[in-house]
């Protein structure tokens, strides 16, 4: 099956391409906001952790779901659309790399940093402890030495997801400041100006697929949080 009855369709007006699909979209901004969220109720503590906890739940759903679309989602959403090798990273760093309208190499690489990120926070979330009276859902699963060490790697991989979007907005900044190339709008209407090449599907099947996804994915959440 080719790109354009698959993941891509006929492109739109000349400049303009429909790169992020409203799977996408939803999947950007409702991981940002469920981030802030869990930090936010993590600070505050007392009753507020068990929001937390519901947060956590919810980001561990996300990152499952964007690793299946990842597969068999839309044409830029596709890991094997935009993951590339160390020699195009090489390349593209050198400015001898056209990267096209979805993520350059450079930007793959701080994606799939920030999926791993979060996914090790959130799953190591199911196994922590505050040491007072909340622990996650699995922790009686393991020994209390355990829970302690998944407690740790829960704090300290904090602070990593700190740096990875601190560099994330860094990017953002220089991209939008210095390079003049427009990444928050795109990430809102989906489309990019001035680029050349297919438009992804965004249709409704390509929609309701990316719903059983998710609701695969939840599923999936479900069950390991109630083992």
């Amino acid at each position: 099956m080719n790109a354009a009855a698959e993941g891509a369709s006929v492109a739109p007006p000349a400049g303009r391409v429909r790169v992020w699909s409203l799977p996408v979209r939803l999947f950007h901004w409702s991981a940002a906001a469920l981030a802030v969220f869990s930090v936010v109720t993590a600070k505050i503590g007392g009753n507020a952790l068990v929001w937390h906890f519901w947060s956590g739940y919810a980001v561990l759903t996300l990152v499952l779901f964007r690793v299946l679309w990842g597969l068999a989602g839309d044409h830029y959403a596709r890991f094997s659309a935009f993951v590339r090798g160390p020699r195009a990273v090489f390349a593209y760093l050198r400015g001898e790399y056209a990267p096209g309208p979805g993520h350059n190499p450079v930007g793959a690489l701080s994606v799939l940093a920030l999926l791993a990120c979060l996914f090790v926070q959130a799953a190591t979330g199911l196994f922590a402890n505050d040491a007072i009276f909340s622990e996650g859902p699995l922790a009686k699963m393991v020994s209390g030495a355990t829970s302690d060490r998944l407690t740790s790697i829960h704090k300290w991989n904090e602070l990593i997801l700190y740096g990875l979007v601190g560099l994330h907005l860094a990017a953002i900044a220089f991209y939008e400041l210095a390079r003049r190339r427009r990444l928050i709008v795109p990430m809102v209407t989906g489309q990019r100006q001035d680029e050349t090449g297919p438009s992804t599907r965004d249709d409704a099947a390509m929609r309701l697929r990316a719903l059983v996804l998710l609701l695969v994915a939840a599923a999936l959440v479900t069950y390991v949080v109630r083992l």
